[in-house]
């Protein structure tokens, strides 16, 4: 019996999957790339409970740190203060996300697709819905805080300064995933640069960088070219000074 016809497809997991392997499928598997579009991965957070299991298990806090969007169910169940105190949490793990309530079980639909680079014609672009980074003036080089490692799950945005060259710096992201891809969760970012029509949205999971997508006719009133990475147990400021060695 054939299959009917379809525009989405739900990968739905079980609850303490590791969602770096599928990305990376998506990703980087020739077949399922030329077929499918990752639009966003949406992750659940029970309102009562949620707060402890990310506190307790280091799958939980990989799923909320590479969400785009945050569910937390059971609003129903949970105190104000409960959920007051785990949106503060997963905002603290991923300010990136977006963070929206389930009662009893329903949700708006509009608020789960479309969510990422492209709309669902896959035509019109909304690069800053997607990547969620707040734009900051860039740190020039050489003011880097001392060295320290991180033990923990966190997010950052690295701003860059003008003047890119999309040659040049292809090789630098590479090198970045080669070199701390076992703790690169999720690298996401937008740039503008002197040597490409349109501005470049880039994704990488773990070692592997996706191919840049150009974002033809999208500009904005800012050019600025920002990074966010995702990442557990890496050098933060060793990943901010190989990023700058442009």
């Amino acid at each position: 019996e054939a299959i009917p016809q379809f525009n989405r497809l739900v990968i739905e997991t079980t609850g303490m999957a590791d969602p770096g392997p599928i990305l990376g499928n998506l990703m980087n598997e020739p077949v399922i790339e030329s077929v499918y579009r990752l639009d966003a991965v949406v992750v659940t957070i029970d309102g009562v409970y949620g707060a402890q299991q990310i506190e307790d298990h280091n799958e939980a806090r990989k799923q909320a740190a590479v969400a785009d969007v945050l569910l937390i169910t059971k609003t129903d169940l949970a105190s104000s203060e409960q959920i007051a105190h785990l949106k503060e949490k997963l905002h603290a793990l991923n300010a990136g996300a977006t963070q929206h309530q389930v009662l009893h079980g329903e949700i708006d639909p509009e608020l789960l697709i479309d969510a990422g680079l492209f709309d669902a014609t896959g035509k019109q672009v909304a690069p800053e819905r997607w990547l969620r980074a707040p734009l900051k003036p860039h740190t020039p080089k050489g003011t880097l805080p001392a060295k320290q490692h991180s033990d923990e799950i966190e997010s950052f945005t690295v701003t860059l300064p003008s003047g890119l060259n999309w040659q040049t710096f292809k090789p630098i992201l590479l090198k970045l995933c080669q070199t701390h891809g076992e703790g690169l969760l999720r690298l996401k970012g937008i740039l503008h640069c002197e040597d490409q029509a349109h501005p470049l949205a880039i994704h990488a999971v773990h070692f592997t960088p996706y191919p840049a997508t150009p974002l033809v006719g999208w500009n904005e009133t800012q050019p600025i070219s920002r990074i966010v990475i995702i990442s557990k147990n890496i050098d933060k400021n060793a990943v901010i000074d190989m990023l700058m060695q442009f």
